[in-house]
């Protein structure tokens, strides 16, 4: 495999007739380069009118390979604008020539490094010996005409093959004047040395080549904007400057970003009232090092609430903006401290965090969003300060470490109790004058401070989220249901291993309903409500999956016991199961219980009856199929607030219908 090197602009404050000469002084040999042992020329030639001059070498080079392989500028037109480009290729070492490209091209691109000391030396050297001006190349002048001074064209000489053992054809290419209409910039088609370790910081050699290589590749191929060096710099990091593995990276981020219009999230979308006034998270001043940081009272932040009063798309949406203001300031503190700042510092206080924090559909959904912001926004986060850790975060984040990249854990610093303050805490990181002062600063946060989302802002379908906006997401971790008088809605689970776990979380958000569980060995057919119920269009996407000819107990059988779930109630459970089969979760209107003998039904049921008559009832729910070797351990299994029951087979664990989730013991 060729191993191609791409040097960005260096300016030489000379005109371009001295630096190459400069250049030349170079060879055959060069004591500033120990790389480079020596050189002769194979072949040279001159255009007739003396405007190129080409010359190639071969060249040697000591290259330190492992044991095992040695074994077997635009500011001044008298300035001159220099770069270099070469490829080597191995043809013959043993069978080691990929290796041996890969260590030959490290090498020599580190010596190339001081590349412009080198010049600078022989630059001096040549003025030490009075040679301070060079004339001009000029054009022959045909007969009859005036002389016109030309511009200077550019020398291309050429490195041939690499002698060391090795058959390799490393190219060179060189300098030329720069003309003052064409000034060196970030947006230039070349970038320039002194740009990128003033606004993109210290790269080596091989860095510096894969961010000019990739950025050239874009530049001929991609259709559309080119994103900025900062930006293809992240991608490159986050594949350890593996070029082919960041183009392929950051194409499907591309693709992402035109297809959902993530360009222009920051002027289209406004976070809904809802977000401003129960998200825990904002923007406040800088770190020590200057970069953005962001405060998140995640403890303070009723997670369960807004997922189920906003939806994952709107949620989705604020982390995005808030990761595209991230990179906007960084660029702003870059201008303003005047040194490279290319990620953000983020302060998590974890002070009130509990299991309710921890059920499984906000973790989930959680997830997707890191899914999401790793392959999108790869190496903004630069620190991660984790502060009043209680001790339920272990199990936080044991769910949720896996899927972070490595890199981005290795950023994150966590303190549990007060082990925040004083040295080695948040004074190292931040500030003493900008610590919030809900963590014992001076500095007064403006970082709203949460609290319960209330239930009646809790959305359903009818309800649509940022329906002017392309969607994100496509499905939804909660859906809504309508249940009518005689039209319950049914839900239908295949399970084809005996032992297996359904859970289940929903809210019950306007009415009263009876929840039940059944399992049936034959398949249910899927049939519309007829018209027969009353306002059938009201009855929504429900459908009849229990059909009336059945016999309870003879084509299908209850699992759980009816659960009244009253309007308001949050309800979790699960149920493990004893059988293969279909099993049918059911949620239908709250009626009088049946008479048995001579007792009468309980007042209050048949007030509600006759309270919701005429109406229907509505609810959002979740559910999931998870092995019963994997519940355990579970996000399933973590108690969630005002959770309801868990009624499990007689075989497995007795039945709860208290306010708290149940917990599996088998």
């Amino acid at each position: 495999m060729v191993q191609k090197y791409q040097s960005p602009v260096r300016v030489y404050k000379y005109p371009f007739e001295l630096v190459m000469a400069a250049y030349e002084k170079r060879f055959p040999t060069c004591p500033e380069i120990p790389v480079f042992l020596g050189s002769e020329i194979l072949h040279e030639s001159k255009s007739d009118d003396g405007a190129i001059h080409v010359i190639e070498r071969s060249c040697k080079l000591n290259v330190d390979a492992p044991r095992l392989l040695k074994k077997v500028h635009p500011e001044n037109e008298e300035w001159t604008c220099f770069e270099q480009s070469a490829s080597l290729d191995i043809k013959s070492f043993f069978g080691f020539e990929s290796t041996v490209e890969k260590i030959a091209m490290k090498q020599y691109t580190s010596n190339i490094k001081r590349g412009k000391e080198v010049i600078e030396h022989y630059l001096k050297e040549l003025i030490s010996q009075g040679i301070t001006f060079i004339p001009r190349w000029t054009p022959p002048v045909a007969h009859g005409q005036k002389a016109e001074q030309a511009p200077a064209a550019s020398h291309e000489p050429s490195d041939a093959p690499l002698e060391s053992g090795a058959q390799g054809s490393p190219t060179e290419q060189t300098g030329s004047s720069c003309p003052p209409a064409e000034p060196v910039s970030p947006d230039a088609d070349k970038l320039d040395a002194d740009y990128i370790e003033r606004y993109l910081g210290q790269l080596t050699p091989m860095q510096e080549s894969c961010l000019i290589r990739l950025r050239q590749w874009l530049q001929e191929t991609h259709k559309g904007k080119i994103p900025k060096d900062e930006h293809i710099l992240r991608f490159l990091r986050a594949r350890d400057f593996n070029i082919d593995k960041a183009r392929e990276m950051l194409c499907q981020s591309l693709s992402w970003r035109k297809q959902y219009q993530v360009d222009y999230i920051l002027q289209s979308w406004r976070p809904p009232a809802l977000l401003d006034e129960y998200y825990t998270g904002g923007w406040h001043y800088q770190d020590r090092d200057g970069r953005p940081l962001y405060i998140l009272r995640l403890g303070q932040m009723d997670t369960k609430g807004l997922v189920k009063a906003l939806g994952e798309e709107s949620l989705l949406r604020h982390v995005l903006s808030i990761n595209e203001e991230g990179q906007k300031r960084c660029e702003e503190n870059t201008n303003l401290f005047g040194r490279p700042i290319t990620s953000w510092t983020c302060l998590v206080d974890l002070e009130g965090l509990n299991m309710r924090h921890l059920w499984r559909p906000g973790v989930k959904a959680l997830l997707r969003i890191i899914e999401v912001v790793e392959d999108n926004y790869p190496e903004t986060l630069g620190r991660l300060l984790i502060v009043r850790a209680p001790r339920v975060f272990p199990v936080l984040w044991t769910l949720v470490s896996p899927f972070i990249n490595e890199n981005t854990r290795q950023k994150f610093l966590i303190y549990s109790g007060n082990n925040y303050q004083g040295p080695g805490g948040l004074v190292d990181y931040v500030d003493k004058e900008v610590i919030p002062d809900f963590l014992g600063g001076d500095c007064m946060c403006t970082v709203p401070e949460g609290g319960l989302v209330p239930k009646s802002l809790y959305q359903t379908d009818e309800e649509p989220e940022n329906a002017d906006h392309i969607r994100l997401w496509t499905e939804t971790i909660y859906h809504s249901a309508s249940v009518l008088r005689g039209a319950p809605h049914e839900i239908v689970v295949e399970i084809l291993e005996g032992e297996s776990v359904i859970t289940w979380d929903f809210d019950i958000l306007k009415g009263d309903v009876v929840f039940s569980l059944f399992h049936s060995k034959r398949a249910p057919e899927t049939s519309h409500k007829e018209a027969t119920l009353p306002s059938t269009s009201a009855a929504g996407d429900n459908v009849q999956l229990i059909d009336k000819t059945w016999v309870l107990g003879v084509d299908y059988s209850r699992v759980e016991s009816p659960l009244v779930c009253r309007e308001g109630e949050s309800i979790q459970g699960s149920h493990v199961t004893r059988w293969p089969g279909f099993y049918i979760l059911q949620w239908k209107m709250h009626g009088p219980l049946p008479c048995s003998g001579t007792s009468l039904p309980r007042v209050d049921d048949v007030l509600a009856s006759l309270q919701v008559s005429s109406h229907k009832c509505k609810l959002i729910y979740y559910y999931e199929v998870l092995a019963s070797k994997d519940f355990r351990g579970s996000m399933s299994s973590l108690e969630s607030c005002n959770s309801g029951f868990s009624q499990l087979s007689g075989a497995t664990t007795s039945s709860s219908q208290s306010q708290s989730s149940s917990h599996l013991s088998r």
